[in-house]
């Protein structure tokens, strides 16, 4: 909240020439109003007239640019408490968070609400931009006491790869160039970090987890035994003739063929979409899910404890919900055993006894389902660990899970 962290990725979005002529003009003209003349960067993720009006961030915006050595998405989060399904939304699918400080106020209640979250979904890499350093005259000491209170953090929160960078988002400091403001600082740029960092070994290439999403039975004269399953690989490496196991069923077979792109491959990995093709006949749908049988297999089970985030400001999560439960292309109903604490997401305290969920709570809760559910540890295997509530009447996701 007022951290900069529109400016940062706006700055971010300046310094490495992804801004367009047209976008540029429109932001110019939209900076009119302010007193100092200086250009909102800002305005490139605020785009909703509430946000621009109040300067704050209120929805996710996703922003795409590239230097020449890596792509990137930016999901630029809100920071209000009361949009913190927004900051869940965001962060599920990171690589990586930035978590903003202000050089001023040092770490606050909304530092270590965020940074909880981070650890929560399971975000292998952190950097703490300790931003505003202009406003505290760079100082030295300044941000070696933040640093020195965020390492603290870090280590509770039990956060492996973390960073700490002071900068300027307004100014540019330390962003993409190292600033002549900050000679004590021997560290590496914002923007340098960024595209060093090794995302490549987060990826789960070791158990083979693949959910169906569509059966292929095209029953014509050309491709009359052709049954495939078609579906994106969650996680792990397929191979022609690997053993595998689908669940529920738990039905075994073998790979005869897989197809990528309309032509055959020997081997398939993580987030590709692929067809398989079994050496057997056995029944398998859409929610299905195939594994490799050489690796840890998932856990089969119609009781799940899951860490949730309530998003719904209409109703209450309570014992005896029922709802509908999304995990990978699976649904299946489901019904709210119990609530065993909700976690204050500002100092980390369980509180137990709890009657029901509100709007952005965290909770840990136990889930019955209808049917069982194929599942990894969220914080073992974050694609097969994921999965939402839905509400029966409404079709509106209520509910953000990760399965514990």
């Amino acid at each position: 909240m007022d951290d900069g962290k529109s400016t940062l990725i706006g700055r971010l979005l300046f310094d490495t020439k992804n801004i367009l002529a047209d976008q540029m003009e429109a932001i110019e003209k939209a900076s009119k109003s302010r007193n100092d003349g200086e250009i909102d960067l800002a305005l490139l993720t605020d785009g909703l007239r509430s946000e621009r009006e109040q300067g704050i961030t209120i929805d996710v915006a996703y922003k795409y640019f590239q230097t020449p050595k890596r792509k990137f998405i930016s999901i630029d989060a809100p920071g209000h408490i009361q949009y913190t399904r927004n900051m869940v939304t965001g962060a599920s699918n990171a690589d990586l968070a930035i978590i903003l400080v202000d050089a001023r106020q040092g770490v606050a209640e909304q530092t270590r609400r965020h940074s909880l979250i981070a650890s929560m979904l399971g975000i292998p890499h952190v950097v703490v931009a300790v931003n505003k350093m202009d406003l505290v005259d760079y100082s030295e000491d300044r941000f070696l006491e933040i640093a020195q209170s965020y390492q603290e953090l870090a280590k509770k929160l039990q956060i492996k790869d973390l960073t700490i960078v002071p900068v300027s988002a307004l100014n540019g400091d330390n962003v993409a160039e190292a600033s002549p403001n900050m000679t004590w600082y021997t560290g590496e740029t914002m923007l340098s970090v960024l595209e060093k960092v090794n995302v490549l070994s987060d990826q789960n290439l070791t158990d083979g987890r693949f959910s169906v999403q569509y059966v292929v039975r095209p029953q014509t004269d050309e491709y009359h035994d052709y049954r495939g399953y078609a579906g994106r690989i969650q996680s792990g490496t397929f191979r022609k003739g690997d053993r595998i196991t689908v669940y529920p069923s738990e039905l075994t077979s073998s790979i005869e063929k897989i197809e990528l792109g309309g032509k055959e491959v020997e081997e398939a990995f993580a987030s590709q979409s692929v067809t398989v093709l079994l050496s057997s006949d056995i029944d398998i749908s859409r929610g299905d899910l195939i594994v490799t049988s050489d690796n840890a297999q998932p856990i089969l089970s119609q009781d799940l404890e899951t860490l949730i985030c309530w998003m719904d400001d209409r109703k209450e999560l309570k014992v005896g919900s029922k709802f509908n439960l999304q995990h990978g292309t699976s649904r299946t109903r489901c019904s709210v055993r119990s609530i065993e604490y909700r976690v204050d997401i500002n100092t980390y305290e369980k509180i137990e006894e709890v009657e029901g969920l509100k709007l952005n709570d965290v909770a840990r809760v136990v889930l019955r389902t209808a049917s069982p559910i194929a599942y990894d540890p969220y914080l073992k295997n974050r694609a097969n660990g994921a999965a939402i509530l839905i509400d029966e009447t409404s079709n509106v996701t209520v509910g953000a899970c990760m399965v514990e």
